[in-house]
């Protein structure tokens, strides 16, 4: 019996499942917040620009890694991994969080992290031309301002997709939470 769970695809797909709710979880509401307070401005700028593609791409990963390793359920005739993902009775608890979370982290990966650096470039050129940093006291150029506003628009829209990653994963977790209570019912 214990050898075999190795060969399993659910533990595989709780691991990974856990891996991408912690790391979702822990930097929006632990690491940046406090990088945030802690450190300076340029700082924080470049360990989240070192960070996010990191980031992104775990979640982009897992979800695939979910999808391959999607436990079926036997008595139900639902078979594991994508097909089983693809049946019609996993559509809504488990393909739709699962498809959500790796598209959102498609999104932020390459469309919302390249359009991200693309206006911190600039904010960094206009600081040079400017002689005064993004963040410094104002009064700011207009062009310093326009970049400014262009940042925290990407930055918010780009925030909002990550809040969509971890709400579809705390969704998918209700849906693994459902299924082994239900396996704990039939046992009782």
């Amino acid at each position: 019996m214990a050898g075999s769970i190795l060969f399993s695809p659910a533990p595989y797909h709780i691991i990974s499942y856990g891996a991408l709710l912690g790391t979702s979880f822990f930097h929006s509401f632990i690491n940046g917040p406090v990088m945030y307070k802690a450190i300076d401005r340029p700082a924080f700028s470049l360990v989240q620009r070192a960070l996010f593609p990191v980031y992104f791409s775990i979640q982009t990963a897992v979800p695939i890694v979910l999808a391959l390793t999607f436990p079926g359920n036997s008595l139900a005739g639902v078979p594991s991994g994508i097909s089983g993902l693809l049946d019609v009775s996993s559509r809504w608890d488990s393909l739709a969080p699962i498809a959500a979370m790796f598209v959102t982290g498609l999104v932020n990966l390459v469309v919302m992290l390249p359009a991200t650096n693309k206006v911190m470039k600039e904010r960094r050129g206009q600081a040079k031309r400017d002689g005064k940093e993004w963040f410094d006291q104002g009064p700011h150029s207009e062009e310093m301002r326009t970049l400014n506003k262009k940042f925290g628009m990407v930055h918010g829209i780009s925030s909002l997709i990550n809040l969509g990653t971890l709400v579809s994963a705390i969704a998918y977790g209700f849906t693994l939470g459902a299924r082994i209570q239900s396996v704990v019912d039939r046992i009782a």
